[in-house]
């Protein structure tokens, strides 16, 4: 069991504590039953009979909720891997990740990942999480990747299936994008015959809807740097969405060209922003790019801001 602080926001009209908890908070109903048998539900540090409480806003709840099961149990092993972090608090973990680290171990690669490394941080600082990531990157794609440290963070932040954060990407494309800034509205979808690959596909198809966002921030004949925002996060989204424009990633061997510039698709997971499902500050969490793309940047497009 853990202990959790609950603080409700400023805008919060008066509602028994059950119903914050589990609407806005996560909460399974099985949970509840447990939480409010503890015996040690608070409100505003004063012990509070759990069934009976209306809280409002600005109050302040703690309770004790479910610990993950012990990490030895967990079937991911936990290692000391080399772990960028870029944001911690008691709920939410931010990491940078590099490019060819998976972040999910596979049945031929059970180690090196990112949730070995998670697992192997949380240990060395002798706490008991399981590996919760709110989204995942490509093994070759590079950037932040957001953890949630307990299961009802994870689900306060993407309920019904959407994911309450807004990620901006940033990328080197091959060619010139046909309008400074749009919108690729097109679905995607398995290709047949193939595991991995993805592509446009009608919805009448099995296509499933995606939209991303793009900014040209520089440009050149053979050359584009763009800026990226997901609206829906589809396998290889942003790889497909733009090879659809005739402007692969730049290094994309699965949807363009290898490039001898660069030994991976020219794409970073830059910034991560979102409310905190706790404590409802505004954060934004931002990763330096990495060195290859850097290095591409810098004799490309020598003035573009970024």
């Amino acid at each position: 069991m853990t202990r959790l602080v609950v603080k409700l926001p400023a805008d919060c009209a008066e509602l028994p504590a059950r119903a914050y908890l589990i609407r806005h908070y996560g909460i399974s109903n099985s949970q509840w039953k447990r939480l409010k048998h503890t015996g040690d539900f608070r409100k505003n540090g004063l012990s509070a009979n759990a069934t009976h409480t209306m809280v409002q806003n600005g109050d302040v709840l703690t309770f004790e909720s479910e610990k993950p099961r012990n990490p030895d149990a967990f079937p991911i092993e936990p290692q000391d891997l080399p772990l960028d972090i870029r944001y911690e608090d008691d709920f939410l973990l931010a990491v940078n990740k590099p490019a060819g680290q998976l972040v999910h171990p596979l049945t031929v690669e059970p180690t090196g990942t990112l949730a070995n490394a998670v697992l192997g941080y949380y240990r060395r600082k002798g706490e008991a999480h399981h590996f919760h990531p709110l989204h995942r990157l490509d093994r070759q794609t590079t950037g932040l990747v957001l953890i949630a440290k307990e299961p009802q963070i994870q689900h306060m932040l993407t309920k019904s299936g959407e994911k309450r954060f807004h990620r901006i990407y940033l990328a080197i494309a091959r060619g010139t994008l046909p309008q400074p800034a749009g919108i690729i509205d097109k679905p995607l979808g398995r290709s047949d015959g193939s595991f991995i690959r993805q592509e446009v596909r009608a919805t009448s198809a099995g296509g499933k809807e995606a939209r991303t966002h793009y900014e040209v921030l520089a440009a050149r004949s053979d050359l584009s740097l763009v800026r990226l925002a997901l609206e829906t996060g589809r396998t290889h989204q942003i790889r497909v969405h733009l090879a659809s424009l005739g402007c692969p990633l730049l290094g994309d061997d699965l949807y363009g060209t290898p490039d001898a510039r660069i030994a991976r698709q020219a794409l970073h997971a830059a910034q991560l922003s979102f409310r905190h499902p706790i404590t409802h500050a505004d954060c934004c969490i931002n990763a330096p790019l990495p060195p290859d793309m850097q290095a591409i940047i810098t004799s490309s497009f020598p003035f573009a801001s970024i």
